[in-house]
């Protein structure tokens, strides 16, 4: 049988802490397989990407992911990670794609933010979405948050995210204009946006700070400026894809103008910061297996607590 998990279904049963650890330990381990991706243009507002396959050392099992996106829906991610045995390729599961995304993106980015940030509290968020959301949770787990500025082009969407983590984080909260504002009040920023145009540039930059950014995850997409990205010491995921379809090509950079990925800083191959004073910046594009690192234990737990649809595909 197929278990069929939706949005809701994934959300109630992920287990943060559990994945941060999982994740941590891909990236030091190391994918077997290349980051396989297929990105296509669709006739309409929307584009598709498959992902495949998602291998993960210890774990008797494979994601294949397919995708839509499209900027103007809620939620803008349409598609299905399917989960599938490693022995002999049963549809173990179909799970509802924006949910495992958010997840595996938004904690792989707390595991790298807490890693190459200096050890201040202060978080500054670009673009107040379920992205960001799930980055502060993350992030929260990970070290002691002191101050969170937000955000946002809808005003109204920032002012409710900046009231819902006042009461869940326990921190003071404000509101800042624009994302040079929100850089200049915070030592950590989380820029996760649909950005055609960068919105940070390298007089937005001090001595020390960090900075995430999510949102150059496909061709034409930018948050960070190059004149930024050559100031700071830049760590990805993947060093051919973020020349190929993220944040370092889609300003005109080559592969020699990151220091590295997050598995070599993260195995102490690669310094991701050298001095305090150093300025780092996080620029993924995401990887396959990082959806295996959030579907296997949801499935699991899936099984356990008897929760999604049960069908037979091949009845």
């Amino acid at each position: 049988m197929t278990v069929l998990l939706t949005r809701s279904a994934v959300d109630g049963l992920v287990d943060p802490d559990g994945i941060l650890a999982t994740l941590r330990a891909g990236f030091i381990s190391g994918s077997a397989m290349p980051p396989l991706r297929v990105r296509t243009e669709l006739p309409g507002p929307g584009t598709a990407t498959a992902l495949l396959p998602g291998l993960l050392e210890g774990v008797p099992a494979y994601t294949v992911k397919v995708n839509a996106k499209f900027p103007g829906a809620a939620p803008a991610l349409r598609g299905v990670v399917c989960l599938h045995s490693l022995a002999d390729g049963e549809l173990l599961a179909l799970l509802d794609s924006s949910s495992v995304t958010a997840w595996r993106t938004g904690l792989a980015a707390a595991v790298a933010t807490d890693a190459l940030a200096g050890p201040d509290g202060t978080v500054a968020v670009i673009g107040a979405g379920a992205q960001a959301r799930v980055v502060l949770a993350g992030l929260a787990s990970l070290r002691k948050l002191t101050r969170l500025i937000v955000c946002d082009l809808d005003t109204s969407r920032a002012m409710a995210f900046a009231l819902e983590h006042e009461a869940s984080l326990g921190v003071p909260v404000e509101m800042a204009p624009t994302p040079a504002k929100a850089a200049a009040l915070a030592s950590i920023v989380v820029a996760a946006t649909w950005a055609r145009e960068p919105l940070l540039y390298a007089a937005d930059l001090r001595p020390g700070m960090h900075v995430t950014t999510l949102g150059a995850d496909e061709p034409g997409k930018a948050e960070v400026a190059g004149d930024a990205l050559r100031a700071a010491r830049v760590v990805v995921d993947d060093v051919e894809l973020a020349v190929a379809m993220g944040a370092l090509g889609n300003v005109g950079l080559k592969a020699g103008d990151a220091v590295g990925t997050l598995g070599e800083v993260l195995r102490g191959e690669r310094a991701g910061r050298d001095g305090e004073g150093d300025v780092t910046v996080y620029a993924p594009v995401g990887l396959p297996w990082q959806d295996l690192a959030v579907a296997w234990p949801v499935y699991g737990r899936a099984l356990g607590d008897g929760v999604g649809v049960g069908v037979d595909f091949l009845g």
